[in-house]
């Protein structure tokens, strides 16, 4: 028995070892790839390549094998299960399988059909006693256990995978990744080894030694010598002196003066040829600022400063093969033209030399001020000029900055040709000339006067207005005894007022002569004529010249009060125009004044003078809706030619 149980364990490490050992990515991959061909039924040994590493071939072909090898195990278990011959008639396949097949059958022949817990608890022997109800292994008593990797589920039977990546019970190291397998882990470089290099399972680079594998790309006239993660391509056959072999093998000529330092004698230069060079003698050239040595073998710098004037009245500073000249203040050098160029300080520094103007001069520059100022001592600032102490102004001069203005006196004007002589002011040409004078305006040199009528009037103190001279009142009148003087505006008029019968004058005023009822007795007719009063008033009014709207002339004022008329026995007053002109140029309006009433008589046209006018108004006393009587006001409307 004990024979058996070492055979076991060894088969078992062999095939339990194609399945756990670790594997690198790309080795995985080539692995499945043979897992997936043996289980289609191909052959191992013949399988395509699916990559140019040697190393993906040897896990691809052992992964195959293994497939293979573990589907002839699993038959010849079931073949000794089932009490079957381990002949070669009843096991398909090649000696070595039947071999195998044999082995598992005997070994199940001397295993006793239950769990137990001698030596055969691997994952092997679990796989024989498949009829047991545990996933994994059976420890006795029903009871079941799981391989290093996996954990016992709550059912008691199954057994998961253990994830060591996320439990932290890996062993990978810092720069290292973990990759979680079936049962296991597997540890794997962060940074990946490079062009050249392939991962060893202790996660080590290993140089891919190219030209072994034969996976490199030299030719067939070049052989391959492997380097350090790549390979070199040296041509078999040598190319003939002078001559060097590319990478494609041919052979390209060597230009001996340039690989070489030197390779001609002194005073001759290299002449590359096909294989070779040759050497000729140099013919001397020298270059600007040199000459030729007396020898004739070099060339000397040139003293250009001893040559000749190069530089004029600047200084001169021999260099090796030129020269510089020392320029003077405002010169600078131009490193083209060799020579003291002049510097235009107003263009290098505008803004900052000169405070108005800056005109460049030969190595300096002078400064200039606008119109109305002069250089100041510094010859850079601007002063104002006081232009008025020239006079340039007709009358009256003021100095502003950097210019003047030129004022005229009153009466004159600027002219706008010039701006500087002064014209007369028409005052009585301007829009409000009409208004200067109340009668003539006459222009005069910086001035004007006012002009009266020629009689009648004289001109006031203020030189604008006409005053009416009043002839009645100096003297100057021709009025006889028997007329009264009465003045108007521009003369005088000479009156006499008759009352009608039964009416008796008294003089008021020089301006009011009233006609009073005086009845004879038993004269029935005038004790029944209700007028009582007439009234004569004189007015002397002047020609309106802006006639706007109606002009209040005469106030007839009253004693009766006013807003009584609806109280009985209560009198009012109404007032009517029996006279006037032919064009209706005079109205009378009621008016209450005072709390009595008042009769206004007004203007309402314009009347053109001289021109004499009787104005007859009417004031009717009413009571009871009754007129009980009345009197006249007869008014001597006296109206000037003139509108003074």
């Amino acid at each position: 028995m004990a024979q058996w149980t070492i055979l076991l364990f060894s088969l078992y490490g062999v095939l339990k070892g194609q399945d756990t050992a670790e594997i690198h990515p790309i080795e995985q991959w080539c692995c499945q790839d043979g897992r997936n061909r043996a289980l289609k039924g191909q052959d191992c040994t013949i399988l395509p390549p699916i990559s140019d590493s040697l190393t993906c071939r040897i896990a691809q072909e052992q992964c195959c094998t293994a497939v293979i090898e573990n589907n002839l195990c699993l038959n010849g278990i079931k073949m000794a299960l089932g009490q079957g011959a381990c002949e070669k008639p009843f096991f398909p396949g090649n000696p070595w399988e039947t071999q195998i097949s044999k082995v598992i059958k005997v070994l199940s022949l001397y295993t006793p059909p239950h769990c137990s817990t001698h030596v055969m608890s691997s994952s092997f022997v679990s796989l024989l006693f498949s009829g047991s109800n545990c996933s994994q292994l059976c420890v006795g008593n029903g009871t079941c256990s799981c391989h290093d990797g996996y954990q016992l589920q709550k059912d008691g039977v199954t057994c998961e995978d253990v994830n060591e990546c996320l439990t932290g019970s890996h062993s990978c190291i810092l720069g290292q990744m973990c990759i979680n397998t079936e049962g296991s882990f597997r540890c794997q470089r962060e940074i990946s080894c490079g062009t050249g290099y392939e991962l060893r399972e202790d996660n080590s680079c290993q140089d891919i030694d190219e030209c072994a594998l034969e996976i490199h790309n030299c030719g067939p006239d070049f052989s391959c010598t492997n380097t350090a993660g790549s390979f070199r391509c040296h041509p078999k056959e040598k190319c003939p002196h002078g001559f060097i072999q590319d990478a494609f093998g041919s052979c390209i000529d060597i230009n001996e003066c340039l690989a070489h330092m030197s390779p001609c004698p002194p005073g001759q230069i290299c002449m590359n040829t096909e294989g070779s060079y040759t050497c000729r003698k140099v013919t001397v050239t020298c270059g600007r600022g040199y000459h030729l040595s007396e020898d004739g073998t070099r060339c000397e710098d040139v003293d250009e400063c001893h040559t000749g004037n190069v530089c004029g009245e600047h200084g001169c500073v021999n260099l090796v093969g030129s020269h510089r000249c020392d320029c003077k203040r405002g010169f600078a050098f131009n490193s083209i033209t060799k020579l003291c160029e002049d510097i235009n300080e107003c263009r290098y520094y505008p803004g900052r030399l000169c405070a108005h103007k800056c005109e460049n001069t030969e190595g300096s520059y002078q400064c200039s001020c606008t119109t109305g100022f002069k250089l100041s001592p510094d010859g850079r600032n601007c002063e104002d000029v006081n232009e008025c102490e020239a006079n340039p102004c007709n009358q009256e001069c003021a100095n502003v900055y950097g210019s003047y203005r030129c004022y005229c006196r009153r009466g004159y004007q600027l002219s706008d040709i010039d701006g500087i002589t002064c014209e007369d002011i028409d005052e009585c040409a301007l829009p409000t000339g009409g208004h200067v004078c109340s009668y003539r305006c006459y222009n005069s040199p910086g001035s004007f006067y006012c002009a009266c009528p020629p009689t009648g009037y004289t001109v006031a103190p203020n030189g604008h207005t006409c005053q009416d001279i009043d002839e009645c009142a100096s003297g100057s009148h021709t009025c006889s005894a028997s007329k009264t003087c009465f003045n108007v505006q521009g003369g005088f008029r000479c009156l006499s007022v008759e009352c009608p019968p039964n009416f008796q004058s008294r003089r008021d005023t020089s301006f009011s002569v009233r006609c009073i009822k005086a009845c004879q007795a038993n004269d029935i007719g005038c004790a029944l004529n209700p007028v009582h009063l007439i009234t004569h008033s004189f007015l002397s009014l002047p020609a309106f010249r802006d006639f706007s709207g109606p002009e209040e002339i005469v106030f007839l004022r009253t004693i009766t009060a006013a807003n009584h008329a609806h109280l009985p026995g209560a009198t009012d007053i109404s007032f009517e125009m029996l006279a006037a002109d032919d064009q209706a140029s005079f109205d009378v309006v009621k008016r209450s004044h005072q709390g009595t009433i008042m009769g206004v008589v007004r203007q309402v046209k314009p009347v053109t003078g001289p021109r004499d006018l009787v104005l007859k108004v009417a004031l009717n006393y009413i009571r009871s809706g009754v007129i009980s009587y009345r009197n006249f006001v007869i008014i001597h409307v006296f109206i000037s030619e003139y509108w003074l």
